[in-house]
């Protein structure tokens, strides 16, 4: 079994900032990747950020120069601090782990996800 915790989601104005953090446990043999992903009301699921375990960070466009993604691997944790929040961020949350379970056995689990409300 694999449980992801997330945290820090909620309601800020727009301007300001929330970090959000993601911490995987279980049935973890190796992680490739963790991140972020959002789904807003009647739009698809879209990434946000995410890390590889080699260090690569890819970000949306739209987020760029705005989030950043971090993580500890030693706590199998990843972070996103999310600064100059617009409305248009408002969404649901995911966090995503890819990685192995066991060896040659892939794993690609979702947290439940945690919402975020940017509104005045």
């Amino acid at each position: 079994q694999v449980q992801l915790v997330e945290s820090g989601g909620g309601l800020v104005q727009p301007g300001g900032s929330l970090r959000l953090s993601c911490a995987v446990s279980g049935s973890i043999f190796s992680i490739n990747t963790m991140g972020w992903y959002r789904q807003a009301p009647g739009k698809e699921r879209e990434l946000v950020a995410d890390i590889s375990w080699a260090g690569s960070t890819p970000y949306s466009h739209s987020v760029k120069g705005r989030f950043a993604i971090s993580r500890d691997n030693a706590k199998n944790t990843i972070y996103l601090q999310m600064n100059s929040l617009k409305p248009e961020d408002t969404a649901v949350y995911y966090c995503n782990v890819k990685g192995r379970s066991r060896p040659g056995v892939d794993l690609d689990y979702w947290g439940k996800g945690t919402l975020v409300t940017v509104s005045s």
